[in-house]
């Protein structure tokens, strides 16, 4: 059982991935929302993956924060693991490259941790849209733009798994289950993922004492561009969903599987659809777009979820649990500061 503040004070590392200059001033923005916190983190560290380029920018550029390399797999499992041994916070918090924190998002997300029951937090991820906020997108689909959508249980309440983009684990996760999984998780541009997922499935069945829980006032802000509202990157987002979701269920076939799923059909779904229907005669354009994505977003993931099964017959997903020792680098004769297995 993890101990309460009162009896081991926190420390928090933040952890935020970059893989492209095109996101540099995003990703500057995204570090300099986490040095300016009322509660300043223990440690920012960038994760550079695989882009020599960004990585000596980075490094020139940034004073307050430290500036790795990937030394994993490429892909946000890999970087976000170079992340966990590079830092020594007991709670490790992720940010993505073009997200921005509110100020108090360190100190927010840091409650929940006060009950040791509390493996994991998940924060509340706003869009801050490029263009405006389309009235025709259903609410219930923001997860497609890697933010939190309609649904989603009250605060400090219980969920599977947090959203990626802004999410707090305690560091003995990593030692007692392992790392991200590296075949799961985005790849450059390639929307895959549900690495995050895995992990709390993977964590859930060996301590199912223990719970992730959700913390709305800890704010972070996910830049949407424009580019992201086309049909094409929506069926493309929802298909990937499928794939990846068939990956999870492959690793865990008798897990939490789709527990979440089946509730976001069932009722959050239902709901706004209700609620749209009750519209229909003042907006019955807007209406029907909404319903129409709706439909069709539940169709093309459960498409890709058919395919995925399809496909993982034949090219399974490997079962190993990442090992973060192999992301760690050690001085010579000595553990270094990426040590993970500590006593719980």
């Amino acid at each position: 059982m993890a101990t309460t503040e009162a009896e081991h004070p926190q420390s928090v590392s933040v952890v935020i991935c970059a893989h492209t200059v095109e996101r540099w001033d995003s990703t500057m923005a995204a570090v300099r929302s986490c040095l300016d916190q009322s509660r300043r983190p223990d440690e920012v560290v960038l994760v550079i993956d695989h882009n020599k380029e960004l990585f000596e920018r980075a490094t020139a550029t940034l004073g307050d924060a430290t500036v790795v390399e990937n030394r994993g797999p490429k892909g946000l499992s890999g970087s976000r693991n170079t992340g966990i041994v590079t830092t020594s916070g007991s709670i490790v918090a992720f940010l993505d490259d073009d997200a921005v924190a509110a100020p108090d998002w360190i100190a927010q997300i840091l409650l929940p941790f006060e009950d040791g029951s509390v493996a994991g937090v998940g924060g509340w991820v706003l869009p801050a849209w490029e263009d405006r906020c389309p009235e025709w997108f259903p609410e219930t689909y923001y997860w497609v733009f890697g933010c939190s959508y309609a649904g989603l249980p009250d605060t400090n309440d219980s969920i599977r798994n947090p959203i990626g983009t802004n999410m707090a684990l305690r560091r003995t996760v990593f030692a007692l289950v392992g790392g991200f999984n590296s075949a799961l998780g985005r790849i450059g541009k390639v929307p895959l993922g549900c690495e995050e997922t895995e992990l709390c499935v993977r964590y859930a069945r060996r301590f199912p004492q223990e719970r992730f829980v959700l913390r709305r006032e800890a704010v972070v802000h996910h830049f949407v561009p424009a580019s992201r509202l086309r049909w094409r990157y929506f069926w493309r987002r929802c298909w990937s969903e499928g794939l990846s979701k068939a990956a999870v269920a492959s690793l865990h076939p008798h897990g939490s599987g789709f527990v979440s799923e089946r509730g976001y059909l069932e009722h959050a779904l239902p709901r706004e659809v209700v609620t749209d229907l009750r519209s229909l005669p003042r907006h019955p354009v807007r209406v029907s777009i909404r319903s129409g994505l709706m439909f069709a977003g539940t169709v093309f993931a459960g498409a890709g979820l058919l395919k995925g099964r399809r496909a993982l017959r034949a090219h399974p997903v490997d079962h190993a649990t990442e090992n973060l020792a192999l992301f760690s680098d050690p001085p010579p004769g000595g553990s270094g500061r990426g040590e993970v297995n500590r006593d719980r």
